[in-house]
């Protein structure tokens, strides 16, 4: 049996692991097109910031690849054929393929206003990109961000942190208004002001300006200029669909999958940001552009591609990120619908969270600590916690085991209701029955 996994992101490698745990003896090959193979791509946001080296974006070892038994060819795949299954690789001889995963994640949205091309506008989607911004960095110059979600904001805390100055260009009236709420938004950019982040809201490029070959400014929807000597943008993710599109597969905005991670040709596979997910509890099919599920999803492809059938069930979300320096959990459906910030796909965000809540109760004390429950008629659909995270793992488990909230649910809605006392409450009682 030869598997062979198209992508080196954690979903392909997850599927080595799977597969290994399976069939020790049939050949796994792995290809990509990343001269890196497999790195921590949330950690790049913490090597352009300096807290991470890159050396340290590689968590496995040889040794631990030696133990996996595969081979991995740095390789682009331009065409699938299915019925031959065989794989036609860039400047190389014919692959074939009995069970195959295509793992191809998701790219940037690029920018389309004119001179976007100019050196000096700059994405950050992979190594070679941070890379690349921190051999452009100046300290004391000006740079411009422009995007509406996370990975915009890890651009602009990266930027500062290198000692740039950083003006922050929002389309919309605040900050990630499609998953965080008026307050929360205000306390990240209350801080990245503190940090010295210049702010505009209502700001849309429209052309880049450049002067002498480069990146000189951008010129602004109300007509306003602003000058610069770098542009960052983060405008949203899509999949990389070109070899499915090529293949034939059925296709809506991502691979449309079933429950066992199989195509519309049940020899292929596909899992992580390239696939839409079938969920069996919601009976919809979704995007998810979260690490963790990529490489869940990828695991359970790996299983059942050696034979091992095992549904991929959708899990309630769970992302831990650092906004303007603060740490903040999102657990399940908090988001109130898409913002014009985010034309695709926010890296870090979930189509789950855009689910509106049958209630909203928020507690806020501190500005940098805070707790959000979107409350059902007798569940928790979702929570936002700011700063202190002592109550992260207590709400993911009642979120995730749909605990029955009605003996609360009351005291949760009241006016000036200590929602962490009660939360706190809630969980020791709950860990003292079990």
């Amino acid at each position: 049996m030869r598997y062979v996994i198209i992508g080196t992101g954690v979903a392909g490698l997850s599927a080595v692991e799977a597969i290994r745990g399976v069939d020790r003896s049939g050949e796994v090959i792995l290809l990509g097109d990343d001269p890196h193979g497999y790195y921590s791509r949330p950690g790049l946001a913490y090597f352009l910031t300096g807290e991470l080296r890159d050396k340290m974006l590689f968590p496995k070892k040889r040794d631990d690849y030696a133990r996996l038994n595969f081979r991995y060819h740095k390789a682009r795949v331009v065409g699938i054929n299915r019925p031959s299954r065989t794989l036609q690789l860039e400047d190389k001889p014919l692959l074939s393929y009995d069970k195959l995963l295509i793992a191809t994640g998701a790219s940037a949205i690029p920018l389309t206003v004119p001179g976007a091309n100019l050196p000096g506008v700059v994405k950050l989607d992979h190594l070679e990109d941070a890379r690349g911004i921190l051999k452009q960095v100046r300290r004391g110059r000006t740079a411009i961000v422009v995007g509406g979600g996370i990975t915009a904001l890890e651009l602009t805390e990266g930027l500062l942190a290198r000692g740039m100055r950083v003006h922050y260009l929002l389309r919309g009236s605040r900050y990630w208004g499609n998953v965080l709420d008026e307050r929360e938004s205000r306390i990240v950019e209350a801080r990245l002001q503190e940090e010295g982040v210049t702010l505009h809201f209502h700001s849309e490029v429209v052309e880049i300006l450049g002067r002498s070959g480069r990146v000189a400014g951008v010129r602004l929807l109300d007509g306003r200029t602003l000058k610069c000597d770098l542009l960052a943008y983060a405008i949203g993710i899509k999949p990389r669909l070109d070899l499915a599109r090529s293949a034939d597969l059925a296709l809506d905005r991502g691979i449309l999958v079933n429950e066992y991670l199989q195509t519309s040709d049940p020899q292929i596979f596909a899992a992580g940001d390239v696939a839409q997910v079938y969920d069996p509890l919601t009976g919809r099919s979704v995007l998810d552009s979260l690490w963790n599920p990529a490489r869940e999803q990828g695991y359970a492809a790996g299983l059942n591609m050696a034979g091992r059938l095992t549904p991929y069930i959708k899990t309630v979300p769970f992302n831990v990120t650092r906004l303007a320096g603060l740490t903040t959990t999102i657990i399940g459906a908090v988001g109130s619908g898409r913002d014009d910030d985010i034309v695709g796909i926010a890296r870090g965000d979930s189509e789950t969270w855009r689910q509106l809540p049958d209630a909203i109760a928020a507690q806020g004390g501190f500005d940098v600590n805070r707790v959000r429950l979107l409350i059902g008629e007798n569940h928790l659909i979702g929570a936002v916690v700011m700063g202190d995270q002592k109550l992260s793992m207590p709400l993911q488990k009642i979120v995730a085991l749909k605990m029955d909230i009605s003996s609360i649910r009351e005291k949760l809605l009241a006016k000036d209701s200590r929602i962490a006392d009660v939360i706190v409450d809630f969980w020791s009682r709950h860990l003292a029955a079990a």
